[in-house]
């Protein structure tokens, strides 16, 4: 019996054991057309693997890049398509710059700071006044998605007041959403009992 921990590593595992025997089959086979054949039918196969890709953008190029890669580049065959540099592969991606910032209220973060700052170019009047209640509410929120008990309205304005620069403010009679709107309150479980009613017991009868 041969053990898996025997075999050579699998390159691309999604695609299982056969493919990577056929297409180690495929690099052997000698005759050039033949192995043209070879190929597109292994092209076929790994795509019958995976038909809800077949909506990705260049999805047959992928398939001809997996199988020259598990082929370890070793693949002579007519590709529709370039084969991919083996250094370009190998190439470690370039660092992702994270954004940064000094956000006196992290938990609201970044993008509620850019709302804010957009509404701030808003002159005086109606959009302006829907736009502080929208995120005078949105900031709320994000309050009570990291203090789950409660927090006063005061204090969600007064935020707003300092993260806008005194810019954007509640018109007089605009409320915030109310704190049981926001905050969801699991469910207790039931137990065995509830919703049930018990059955009077039965006095059992004395034999005379």
């Amino acid at each position: 019996m041969e053990y898996n921990s025997q075999r050579d590593q699998l390159i691309i595992p999604e695609y299982g054991r056969n493919i990577q025997n056929m297409v180690g089959f495929c690099v052997g086979v000698e005759d050039r057309e033949e192995r043209n054949k070879v190929a597109q039918a292994i092209i076929s196969v790994m795509g019958q693997l995976f038909p809800y890709l077949r909506d990705i953008e260049d999805y047959n190029h992928k398939l001809w890049d997996h199988l020259h890669i598990m082929a370890d580049f070793k693949l002579d065959v007519d590709s529709p398509y370039p084969i991919p540099a083996p250094e370009e592969l190998r190439a470690r991606p370039e660092m992702v710059n994270y954004p940064t910032g000094n956000f006196k209220y992290s938990h609201y973060g970044k993008t509620l700071q850019e709302f804010i700052n957009k509404a701030k170019e808003y002159p005086e009047g109606d959009e302006r006044d829907t736009l502080t209640l929208i995120i005078a509410n949105l900031m709320k929120k994000h309050y009570l998605t990291w203090n789950r008990d409660t927090v006063e309205d005061e204090v969600i304005l007064r935020q707003l007041n300092e993260l806008s620069e005194g810019v954007l403010k509640l018109k007089e009679g605009q409320e915030l959403v109310a704190t049981q709107d926001v905050v969801i309150v699991p469910r207790q479980p039931l137990t065995p009992t509830h919703g049930k009613k018990k059955k009077p017991m039965m006095k059992k009868k004395k034999r005379g």
